[in-house]
């Protein structure tokens, strides 16, 4: 006698139960003696081998349990339909089923059949009511799969309308097969289920024309298809967009009628037709002849009317007049991006999509919700529009072929094109899984257990160790819609596109001829010698020249803002040269915000810092990063020179490293302070709490002069440092550097060199001698180490306001100070030392130096008539003689009227007259002693409102003729490029009107500050 055992246990192995949540006691009745009779419920084993085939596929189908069922269903429908029975057994007792037999004799029936049965329930009711349709699925003769191409088998006689849904149904389910089994990828079946539309469209298009009255004409009536079936990306179920166009007005009844039924036949053969794409919706005529169409797209359509024509494609009715349509209306598609809200239009008509999805499905909707398909085909979508206009080979219907052909073209990144293909094929494939499951329209991943579990199996997700089929799932789902939606933020948003889409469609195809004449019109001063470098940096095939050829038509209209377009495109093209093979750069002038149109504005204005990209063309990352654009604390620059500096044990190579450092600082405030103007491409830094700062400019000068400042202190500091550890000095000796003139001010421009004092203190038992030795070998090898040769921009350092000046030692110890300041001091002396301040060395010994000259600079008793009278008489002799011979005094920033040097001179007399009793004036910087002066009633408000003025714009022209000559000088030219450049700059239009604001400003800063000398 057998062992009783229970048969579920053992075909849960299988799979069966699963779903049903019964261990199998389901399957083993419908497998058993009184079902199809597969399975022999005691020995808990297969009735045969072929029993035991049958049972292997329908264990691998999605869901084996309703696998089963439909075949359970399909065998007795095929059962009643052969005698009209109940059923009917063999002679053997097994039900007789041609089926059976079939799935016996036929592997590829057999896998196809069950990955059917067990993925689609709809498609399996079909088979029921139709059983001898499994007969489609069929191997042919010569061992081929049925061929699932979406063509309709012919059919005639009886109903049209039911022979065309039997028809339909079979290709579905050949199409279905192939595509459940390996037979076709994504892009086959997709192909195929449009291509099975359109011949659905043609059919029911011939069943209307035929329903015509007698004697009416045949109208020539086109279908062109729309949406995903335009695109030959049409999913399983669908709403089948399409546009109707009739020839001429004759056409229109007849048209219109046929229009109609086809609509109602497609609706009760397949699935609905859509034509709410036609102009005026819902609303407007149903079908409209060609020239209406035109009219309309002319004077009304709006952006995502053009924006939904990109998927427009011949398929049914009269194809010629399709084609004519899309043929006149592609010229109006190509040129709906140069409107000023197109690309706002695209991004906010993605925004409302997901608003109008409920909350309780948003975050499982994969087609319409963030990181679904809407983000990659609008994405897509917006870049065809743009970038289009000027190369056809991106006029593309699908979106796979459409993102290939950005890709290929350089318009998107290849790791982020791939990261989109992937995204696409994943969310399509789990679409389609769900809508083949009951033939219904749905987008939405489901919440129920059991339907993530067969939506899991469905795409060929299985258990692995520690992880559920469903989380596998889960987790690639989260993975790909995270990149979809950050990649689709990254390209919709990319701010390049609104620059591309200003640019006249002829300026975006850069053929030689069309270049020249651009080049003409945007202003260049030798356009065949412009030309010469886009045909170096657009020619050939490779994947860089498709990249400039992008970002180059941008890049031309933001040279011929600059009032010399030929040295920005110079420029570029030197960094190009640089840059061009290496992988990121062009990369990140695609993708990285406004990176290409600041550095085209930083090229084109300043060739300052064109030399300094020049030597560190890599420094041009600083521009994609709002807060690389601010610049670095005090702190943070000291430790971050000291720390390169310390990597190094030869001076020369640490003081090389911290040089190297002080460029890219240069770098990072010359861009802030070239773009602080410009806009949407000025930097906007945030705080550490999260709030936008403004960053420096020229629109405040004084935080331009600390950032300079602050740099040379850190270079100072490091490069002392390495001086130091190179000159063995007494253990003990101190040694500090004092911050003279612009430097001790705050006050630092691009240029200046580093006016200092070298000061030390001798340690106890050292001799005086050797300490001064050994202080001026650390000084002389601080000024050598920051001299030697280098691509660096050099600084300067300039002891030259030590007392007696070059004749004086270059050293003296604190002592020796204060001797001669107590003893020998002059007046001038006592002036520069308002500026004095510790920068770097020893901080105490800095302290200490600042204490010993307080009495000099701010004397108690302020000064004597003779000594007022001496600062007024070399203020005049310094004007006569440092002006330089023909310059323009009412030009001159420095020495010129009203300029900085007038109002230095008042201010610092202000100083040392009152100082000495008004503590609040003590202090470097010039604005905030006017200031101070002001508030303590020494400065009538009015003069200080107008020497702050002129100050600041002699200042902030001082700068700017820099940044825009890259060289120092101190004279605004009345007319030229660089008196333009410098307008540029401060953001005014117009030349001739700043030149009139700059004189206006120093005579009225010239007469405050002589009412401030004399009184």
């Amino acid at each position: 006698m057998s062992r009783p055992t229970r048969a579920p246990g053992r075909l849960a192995r299988y799979g069966f139960g699963i779903a049903e949540g019964d261990g199998g006691a389901r399957a083993a009745d419908l497998l058993g003696p009184e079902g199809l009779r597969l399975w022999r419920p005691v020995e808990q084993e297969p009735v045969d081998e072929v029993a035991g085939e049958l049972l292997a596929a329908l264990s691998r189908a999605a869901d084996p349990d309703l696998a089963l069922r439909q075949l359970h269903r399909i065998v007795e429908a095929e059962s009643r339909s052969a005698d009209g029975s109940a059923g009917s057994r063999s002679t053997d007792g097994s039900l007789g089923s041609p089926l059976l037999a079939d799935l016996h004799d036929d592997p590829g029936l057999r896998r196809r059949l069950i990955a059917v049965l067990g993925a689609s329930a709809a498609l399996g009711d079909h088979l029921v009511a139709h059983p001898e349709h499994y007969q489609a699925l069929r191997t042919a003769p010569d061992g081929l799969a049925p061929a699932a191409e979406g063509l309709l088998e012919p059919f005639d006689g009886g109903n049209p309308v039911a022979a065309l849904r039997t028809a339909y149904r079979l290709a579905l389910l050949r199409i279905a097969a192939a595509d459940l089994t390996g037979g076709r990828g994504l892009e086959q079946t997709m192909a195929a289920l449009s291509a099975l539309a359109d011949a659905t469209l043609s059919a029911a298009y011939e069943i209307a024309v035929a329903e015509l009255a007698d004697g009416t004409e045949r109208p020539r009536l086109a279908v062109v298809a729309m949406g995903k079936c335009g695109g030959d990306e049409l999913n399983y179920v669908s709403d089948v967009d399409v546009i109707f166009v009739a020839a001429e007005d004759a056409d229109l009844s007849a048209a219109t009628l046929v229009a109609t039924r086809l609509i109602y036949i497609c609706g009760l053969v397949a699935w609905p037709v859509d034509a709410a794409l036609r102009p005026e919706g819902s609303r407007g005529p149903l079908v409209r002849t060609l020239a209406s169409h035109l009219a309309y797209y002319r004077r009304w359509a709006r952006t995502w009317e053009f924006q939904a024509l990109l998927k427009a494609r011949p398929a049914a009715g009269d194809l010629p007049l399709a084609q004519e349509w899309i043929d006149q209306l592609a010229p109006l598609v190509w040129r709906a991006a140069e409107r000023p809200e197109a690309v706002e239009d695209v991004r906010a008509m993605r925004r409302r999509i997901i608003d109008h999805i409920p909350p309780k499905e948003l975050e499982r909707e994969i087609k319409r919700g963030p990181g679904g398909l809407r983000d990659i085909e609008f994405a897509v979508q917006l870049l065809q529009l743009v970038h289009g206009r000027g190369d056809e080979t991106l006029r593309e219907p699908g979106t796979i072929p459409a993102l290939r052909a950005l890709v290929a073209g350089g318009y998107v990144g290849r790791a982020d094109g791939e990261a989109l293909l992937r995204g696409y094929r994943f969310l399509r494939s789990v679409e389609h899984r769900l809508q083949l499951q009951g033939l219904r329209r749905t987008h939405t991943v489901p919440a129920e257990p059991g339907a993530l579990r067969w939506l899991a199996a469905a795409l060929g997700f299985t258990a692995a160790p520690g992880r559920s089929a469903v989380e596998s799932f889960r987790a690639e789902w989260v993975t790909h819609a995270t990149e979809v939606r950050r990649l689709h933020a990254k390209l919709l948003y990319r701010p390049l596109l609104e620059s591309v889409a200003r640019v006249p469609a002829d300026g975006l195809r850069l053929t030689p001829e069309a270049a020249k004449n651009r080049l003409e019109i945007l202003g260049f001063a030798d356009p065949a010698g412009a030309l010469r470098h886009l045909q170096a940096l657009t020619g050939g095939v490779s994947r860089t020249a498709a990249i400039q050829r992008t970002l180059l038509p941008v890049l031309l209209s933001e040279f011929a803002d600059a009032p010399e377009p030929d040295r920005g495109l110079l420029n570029y093209r030197k960094v190009s040269d640089k840059l061009g093979s290496t992988p990121w750069y062009l990369r990140l002038l695609r993708d990285g915000g406004p990176v290409a149109r600041r550095l085209a504005r930083v090229l084109a204005l300043s060739r300052y810092v064109a030399d300094l990209l020049a030597r560190d063309p890599e420094a041009l990352r600083l521009l994609a990063e709002e807060n690389e654009l601010a610049p670095r604390s005090r702190d943070v620059l000291r430790e971050g020179f000291l720390a390169a500096a310390a990597r190094y044990s030869d001076p020369v190579e640490a003081t090389s490293a911290v040089r190297a450092l002080r460029r890219r600082e240069l770098v990072r405030v010359a861009c802030a302070d070239v773009l602080c103007r410009a806009g949407a491409l000025a930097p906007s830094p945030t705080r550490p709490d999260g709030a936008i700062r403004p960053a420096p400019g020229l629109s405040d000068i004084t935080q331009v002069g600390t950032a300079l400042a602050d740099v040379t202190d850190a270079t100072l500091a490091a490069a002392l440092r390495a001086a130091q550890a190179s000159q063995p000095a007494p253990e003990g000796l101190r040694f500090a550097v004092i911050g003279m003139g612009r430097l001790g001010g705050y006050e630092s421009n691009y240029l200046s060199d580093a006016d200092v004092l070298f000061v030390y203190d001798p340690p106890a038992g050292v001799s005086e001698s050797a300490a001064s030795a050994a202080a001026h070998a650390v000084a002389e090898e601080l000024r050598r180490l920051l001299g030697v040769p280098a691509p660096d921009p050099p600084l300067g350092v300039d002891a030259d306001l030590r007392p007696e000046g070059r004749q004086g030692p270059l050293v003296r110890s604190l002592a020796a100070y204060a001797a001669y300041y107590a003893r020998w001091s002059r007046v001038w002396e006592a002036q520069a030392l308002l500026r004095a301040r510790f920068v770097c060395g020893d901080a105490d010994l800095g302290a200490e130096f600042e204490a010993m000259i307080e009495p000099v600079r701010y004397p108690a008793d302020g000064l004597t008539r003779e000594q007022v009278v001496e600062i007024r008489r070399i203020k005049a002799r310094v004007e006569t003689e440092r002006l330089p011979r023909g310059a323009d005094p009412a030009t001159h920033t420095k020495l010129g009227r009203g300029g900085l040097a007038d109002v230095e001179w008042a201010v610092q007399l202000v100083q040392l007259r009152h100082a000495g009793a008004i503590p609040e004036l003590r202090g470097t910087r010039t604005l905030d002693a006017l200031a101070a002066a002001e508030r303590a009633g020494l400065i009538d408000p009015a003069d200080a409102a107008e020497m702050a003025a002129g100050w600041s714009l002699a200042a902030q022209v001082r700068n700017a003729l820099m940044l825009v000559r890259g060289r120092a000088g101190d004279q605004l030219p009345r007319h030229g490029v660089e008196l333009a450049g410098v307008a540029r700059l401060l953001g005014r239009d117009d030349p001739g009107e700043f030149l009139d604001e700059y004189l206006r400003t120093g005579r009225r800063s010239r007469a405050a500050a002589e009412r401030v000398l004399d009184a």
